[in-house]
């Protein structure tokens, strides 16, 4: 049996914020108050460092009570001095974008497309393998081919 939808869970994960652990919060605001959810990352992040820089708990204490390691309160707190409230929203992990697969590469990979349509991304990443030196995965090229598709199309006519 599945639990019912909660709007305000789904609202939290859709923006990203959703707390993953949720039950390691155990600072008595988050047990006595519905006004303080233990599910809202951001709302956790703050309450925790609040709780060093201004009432004065040892950052291990607060750590705990807040379901993080010491290390990761240096981190949040770094971040939120930095950047303000947008230093309690999770950060994209890994690459950006595609690292290996530049216009260089692109370039080479549509010159090959354009002598021999039947090329797979699987000898693609051979060739690109052969000619540059360094591995590529065959899927990484099917997006990265897919994206300068897309992009082709909504560039206007000049």
């Amino acid at each position: 049996m599945s639990k019912p939808r909660d709007a305000k869970e789904e609202a939290l994960k859709q923006q990203g914020v959703l707390n993953p652990q949720p039950e390691k919060v155990l600072d008595e605001l988050f047990l006595s108050s519905d006004f303080f959810d233990p599910r809202d990352l951001v709302q956790v992040k703050y309450e925790m460092v609040r709780r060093v820089v201004k009432d004065d708990y040892p950052v291990n204490l607060a750590a705990r009570l807040f379901g993080f390691s010491r290390p990761t309160f240096y981190q949040v707190k770094n971040a939120f001095e930095k950047e303000g409230l947008h230093g309690f929203l999770p950060k994209q992990r890994g690459p950006k974008s595609g690292h290996k697969i530049d216009r260089e590469v692109i370039g080479y990979l549509e010159e090959l497309l354009k002598e021999d349509p039947s090329l797979r991304p699987k000898m693609l990443a051979e060739m690109v393998r052969n000619r540059f030196g360094y591995p590529v995965h065959p899927r990484s090229i099917e997006r990265a081919l897919d994206r300068r598709k897309k992009n082709a199309k909504t560039e206007p006519d000049l």
